[in-house]
């Protein structure tokens, strides 16, 4: 197998300063929505590559990526200037574990994102599996201010095809709202306060939670959890807590 597929950008969209999501077309294998692939360019006469989230889901040949520009990285500076039509290559298979089939079965599904790591949730939103295994889902996008609360289209969409199963549930630490809560995700289940907007108990009993973001949010509220019960994920001993950490890549 190539060691890229050559894709050609569809689109780029600028949400924020910071924040762009990239539309490619390219012939790939299938995958499973939740997985990452790599993104490169040839810089300087080296492939440079860097692990994206698919945003869009394995039924939809236009692919998507959310990003964030890194301060001096090579890439992003790159990929932020590509225009319809320019080439773009992508690895041929995808890859990760933070996938529905890895989740038991239990009534709710939490979903806890900061940031771009919204991204793989909205690509396993997409499929009929997350709507078919479980009962009711929480989405929760925690970012620094309201600009950042993007895919609002999309999350609309959703909230409107199955109104009875999710809840959207918004985070925003550096600015005040009367919609989104305040402050940190880890604070918010210590508190009760994310609970109490959810309407629901985050429990052993009944819960499964997959937490995607950066590697702080990641840990404390993995630890959070761990003092309630629960335990991590693991193929030869299931537990409730599923974690991709995610970050400036």
């Amino acid at each position: 197998m190539a060691s890229w597929v050559e894709g050609r950008v569809h689109a780029l969209r600028q949400w924020t300063d910071e924040h762009f999501s990239l539309q490619v077309e390219a012939d790939l294998p299938p995958f499973t929505a939740g997985q990452f692939t790599r993104l490169a360019l040839e810089i300087d006469g080296e492939m440079v590559a860097r692990p994206y989230s698919f945003v869009n889901g394995p039924h939809n040949p236009l692919h998507e990526f959310y990003f964030i520009i890194v301060p001096g990285g090579p890439l992003t500076q790159r990929l932020i200037k590509l225009q319809p039509g320019d080439t773009v290559f992508i690895a041929p298979r995808a890859a990760g574990f933070f996938v529905l089939k890895e989740i038991p079965d239990a009534a709710n599904l939490w979903m806890l994102s900061t940031g771009t790591a919204i991204g793989p949730f909205l690509s396993i939103l997409s499929t009929d599996d997350a709507w078919e295994r479980f009962a009711h889902i929480v989405l929760v996008h925690a970012v620094r201010t309201v600009e950042e609360l993007t895919y609002s289209d999309t999350i609309h969409a959703l909230l409107e095809q199955h109104p009875e199963q999710l809840e959207f549930i918004p985070f925003v630490s550096r600015e005040q709202t009367d919609y989104a809560l305040p402050g940190r995700v880890p604070a918010a289940i210590e508190d009760g306060s994310l609970e109490a907007r959810a309407g629901l108990r985050l429990d052993v009993a009944d819960s499964q939670v997959m937490i995607c973001g950066n590697p702080a949010m990641v840990s404390d509220t993995q630890t959070v959890l761990v003092a309630r019960g629960m335990q991590k994920n693991r193929r030869r001993e299931p537990g409730q807590i599923t974690t991709e950490q995610y970050w400036k890549i």
